[in-house]
């Protein structure tokens, strides 16, 4: 069984709330993240979407691309748009050889709006989760077709945020669909992450392993904050920080015969909770649950 580990490049650039990040460069974050043991880095803000220009940067740091996010609309979009929107991206990570395409729903999400209430998420119809799982599956054939894996991701302040809706949506998507499973998106989310290993690892191609502060996490108000307040109070961390036992979540998805990326994404305050010394710690706390599950990390 083998592993590799990576990490988000939010937790030095905020894409949602840009004051929560650090000024350092992006070479900076990639030597920071090679540093502490990284092999992978997902994109973000600040991110060249042009191999011509990023390929000698990437092989410096002896980093690879490992995914990163879309920002799609197919809730209320249309499809031939979604495929418009998406091609500098897609043939970007087509280019760097990433392993998926992360595909997160922000029509009518309230998930970088820090005046919306968490409690005021958008609800769909369970007829309405249907019809969009459609679509999400014809856009995830589309882009498998482009030889790019779309891996779709559930995220709270999003159409699709509980488990309860993940339900829906993947009774309805279709074999054709796959997912990110984001362990802190789902804990916070009320949902529990070793069932929805059980119930869906044949689909799970990409794995976020973001940490949660359940102190934090239980003194919110929901009909008052906001997501970006969550993370602004400290609800996301990384591995071997916050309150999540990794160690038998990582087991069950070894016994599922995962292999692939895990990728720390953990956006929080840098001035708080510096990148380098937080990669150091999430790196640590992988390494440690990696070997208990049997997993060989390689680079």
């Amino acid at each position: 069984m083998k592993a590799r580990l990576g990490i988000a490049l939010i937790a030095w650039w905020n894409d949602d709330l840009e004051e929560l990040s650090d000024g350092v460069t992006l070479e900076e974050c990639l030597r920071q993240a090679s540093t502490a043991g990284f092999s992978g880095m997902e994109t973000g803000r600040r991110f060249p979407l042009d191999m011509t220009v990023l390929a000698p940067i990437l092989a410096r740091y002896d980093i690879a691309v490992c995914g990163g996010w879309y920002s799609g609309s197919l809730l209320e979009g249309d499809l031939d748009a979604e495929k418009e929107n998406v091609r500098q991206q897609l043939d970007f990570f087509i280019a760097a050889k990433a392993p998926c395409l992360v595909y997160g729903e922000i029509s009518r999400s309230i998930q970088g709006d820090r005046a919306r209430a968490l409690a005021t998420k958008p609800v769909l119809a369970a007829d309405d989760i249907k019809a969009y799982a459609h679509r999400v599956g014809e856009f995830s054939a589309w882009c498998a077709d482009q030889s790019m894996p779309l891996a779709f991701h559930h995220h709270v302040g999003a159409v699709i945020e509980t488990e309860a809706e993940l339900d829906i949506f993947m009774h309805h998507a279709g074999e054709g669909v796959s997912l990110t499973l984001d362990t802190g998106h789902l804990v916070m989310a009320g949902g529990d992450v070793q069932r929805v290993i059980d119930n869906y690892h044949a689909c799970i191609i990409h794995v976020h392993v973001k940490d949660v502060r359940r102190a934090v996490l239980a003194a919110l108000d929901r009909t008052r904050a906001s997501f970006l307040d969550a993370v602004v109070n400290g609800v996301f961390t990384v591995p071997g920080d916050g309150s999540l036992d990794f160690e038998p979540i990582v087991k069950r998805l070894a016994a599922h015969g995962y292999e692939g990326w895990f990728v720390v994404e953990a956006e929080q305050d840098p001035t708080i909770n510096p990148p380098l010394e937080m990669a150091h710690k999430g790196h640590a706390e992988l390494i440690r649950v990696m070997s208990a599950a049997g997993y060989e990390v390689v680079r």
